[in-house]
């Protein structure tokens, strides 16, 4: 009999555990309540390799995500809607970039905040951009230069 009671609570405590796995893999990990944000909007030339839902990050820390992209038909640039933690007090003169994690990593948005004394507010657009560099382009122009400089060997 004691040997079921046994059986029973190790079935139940590994069942718990399981739930509450279950429950914090739904709720994306968040075991706090969810952290205040304010939106800043930004125009990019290029937005490849990134989506909504994307890292925004200052000096490698994750500050806060992508929301929403969308073409502008006036411009033919890509607008782009950020959440930023509210705790940030980003300068206007700010710069906002995409960045690549690597050779065969992925694409994030980096921030890089500048010196002004004024802070932007929620709402406000980053105006220096920077959109996302291929890396098939730049090869193609060091392949296409390679040989114009007349010291190419044999």
């Amino acid at each position: 009999m004691a040997e079921n009671r046994a059986e029973v609570l190790a079935g139940a405590a590994v069942l718990a555990a399981a739930l509450g796995f279950l429950g914090w893999s739904l709720g994306g990990g968040k075991l706090t309540g969810p952290a205040d944000h304010y939106a800043l909007t930004a125009s990019f030339r290029s937005v490849e390799g990134i989506r909504p839902g994307s890292d925004v990050r200052m000096a490698g820390v994750k500050v806060g995500t992508i929301t929403d992209l969308t073409l502008n038909p006036e411009t033919f640039f890509a607008d782009a809607v950020i959440s930023v933690d509210a705790r940030l007090k980003l300068p206007v003169d700010s710069a906002i970039l995409i960045s690549s994690e690597g050779l065969l990593g992925g694409n994030f948005v980096e921030l890089v905040p500048g010196g002004a004394e004024e802070i932007l507010a929620p709402g406000d657009e980053i105006e220096d951009t920077q959109g996302a560099v291929s890396l098939l382009t730049l090869l193609m122009k060091w392949v296409g230069s390679s040989g114009e400089d007349g010291t190419a060997t044999e």
